[in-house]
C-alpha cells in the first residue's frame, strides 16, 4: 500500500513539474527551486497520508498538516492546468490551420498564455486552499428546527446536538475535540448525538485524542454509532469501546428508549453502510421487537440508509458522512451516490437531517463547505 502510494505521488509530482516548470519555461535557479519543493511536499504528503496508522501523529502532526493542504492544492492545481493545456491546444490547432506565416505569432501567445495563465492558476489555487484551511479551523453551532409528524408532545422543543465527522488523527488533533466539546456544551443540549467519522487512525495513536469527549454532558445521555472510517484503520468494535470508556453510549444495530414527561420514543442506532463482517448494518435487528405505534428516531451515519429507513417506517434519520461535499467542486458529485448532500430532506416517508461535520477528511481544508456543530430543536407537527 505505501508503495502504491509513494508511486502515485511521484507521477504527480512529474505531471506537476511538467506543467509548472518545463511548459512555463522557468528558468534557473527557479527551476530547480520549484523541482525541489514539489519533492519536498510530494514527501509531506505521503507522511499526511500516512499518519494515525504507518506514523505516529506525536511527531507527524504538523508535517502531515502541510502535506495534507498540499494534496487540497492540487487538486486546484490539476483543475486550473487542465484548463490553461485545453487552451493551449485550441491555439496550437489555430496555429496549424492559419499557415507557417502566421504560426509563429500563435505560438509565441500561446507560451505567453500558458505562462501567465499558469501563474494565475498557481496563485488562486494558493489563495483558495488558504481560504479553506481558515474555514476548516472554524467550526460554527448551527440552529435547525425538525418538524415531523407523529412526534409526541413531550417532546416537542427537544434540543439535539449532533456532532459528526471530527476525523481526528493526521492533521487535527485534541484541539478539535475539545473545541467542539466546548461548543456542544454551551449549548446544553437535551440529547447528544454522534454520527461516526470521529478519527482516521488506530486506536493506539489516536485514542488519547478523543479524552475531552467524556465532558460531553446530557440530561437525555449521549449515544453514537459508527461511521466508515472507524474501520478503515482499526477494528471498528475496538473504537465503539473506546467511545464507551469515554461515556458514549453506543448503538450497534440496537435500540434504546428515550423517555420525556411519561412519553417515549425510540432511539435506533446502525452500523455503516460499508461496515465489514461482523459488524454490517442491520436495521431490522435494531427495530426488532418494538411498539409499531412509536415514534423512531435513527442514527446512521450516511443518508444511503435512508431508503430502507422509509421501507421500514422511520420518521426520522440523523446522519453525516458528506461533508457537504467539503471542497468546491466535489459538492456536485456527493449525489451521484448519496440522496441527500447536507441539512433538512425528505427521503420516501422519512426525514433527514445531514450535518456537514465539523472536522475535514484527509486535507483540513473547506471550501463553500463550512464546518458545523448541528443544534436540531425538534418540533410536533
Amino acid at each position: 500500500m505505501a508503495a502504491v502510494l509513494a508511486l502515485l505521488l511521484g507521477l504527480i509530482t512529474f505531471g506537476l513539474h511538467r506543467r509548472l516548470v518545463r511548459a512555463t519555461g522557468l528558468k534557473r535557479p527557479w527551476s530547480v527551486v520549484a523541482d525541489a519543493a514539489l519533492v519536498v511536499l510530494a514527501v509531506l504528503a505521503f507522511i499526511g497520508l500516512g499518519t494515525g496508522r504507518l506514523f505516529d501523529p506525536g511527531w507527524a502532526r504538523a508535517p502531515a498538516f502541510v502535506g495534507l493542504v498540499w494534496g487540497a492544492t492540487v487538486v486546484y492545481l490539476v483543475l486550473g492546468l487542465l484548463a490553461v493545456g485545453l487552451i493551449s491546444v485550441v491555439l496550437r490547432l489555430v496555429g496549424r490551420v492559419r499557415g507557417a506565416d502566421r504560426r509563429a505569432g500563435v505560438d509565441i501567445l500561446r507560451r505567453r498564455t500558458v505562462q501567465t495563465g499558469t501563474a494565475v492558476v498557481v496563485v488562486a489555487s494558493v489563495a483558495t486552499v488558504g481560504y479553506g484551511v481558515v474555514e476548516a479551523a472554524r467550526p460554527q453551532v448551527t440552529h435547525t428546527e425538525v418538524a415531523v409528524p407523529d412526534l409526541p408532545e413531550q417532546f416537542d422543543g427537544i434540543r439535539v446536538a449532533l456532532i459528526s465527522d471530527l476525523h481526528v488523527g493526521p492533521a487535527r488533533g485534541r484541539g478539535l475535540v475539545q473545541q467542539v466539546v466546548d461548543d456542544v456544551n454551551a449549548q446544553e443540549p437535551d440529547l447528544v448525538l454522534i454520527a461516526g467519522d470521529l478519527t482516521d487512525g488506530t486506536v493506539a495513536q489516536v485514542g488519547d485524542d478523543l479524552a475531552p469527549l467524556a465532558e460531553l454532558s446530557a440530561p437525555l445521555g449521549v449515544f453514537g454509532v459508527s461511521g466508515n472510517h472507524e474501520f478503515y484503520f482499526d477494528d471498528g468494535g475496538a473504537w465503539l469501546d473506546e467511545w464507551e470508556r469515554l461515556g458514549i453510549s453506543t448503538l450497534r444495530n440496537e435500540r434504546t428508549e428515550i423517555t420525556v414527561d411519561g412519553a417515549t420514543i425510540d432511539l435506533a442506532g446502525v452500523h455503516d453502510e460499508t461496515a465489514p463482517a461482523p459488524y454490517e448494518p442491520d436495521l431490522e435487528a435494531a427495530l426488532a421487537g418494538r411498539d409499531q405505534d412509536r415514534f423512531v428516531l435513527l442514527l446512521a451515519h450516511e443518508p444511503l440508509q435512508a431508503p430502507e429507513a422509509s421501507d421500514a417506517g422511520v420518521e426520522l434519520q440523523f446522519s453525516g458522512h458528506t461533508h457537504g461535499g467539503q471542497m468546491w467542486p466535489i459538492m456536485y458529485l456527493v449525489p451521484l451516490q448519496q440522496p441527500t448532500v447536507q441539512g433538512l430532506d425528505q427521503v420516501g416517508d422519512t426525514t433527514i437531517f445531514t450535518t456537514r461535520g465539523a472536522g475535514a477528511w484527509g486535507p483540513p481544508v473547506r471550501v463553500g463547505a463550512p464546518p458545523e456543530i448541528s443544534m436540531l430543536t425538534l418540533q410536533s407537527r
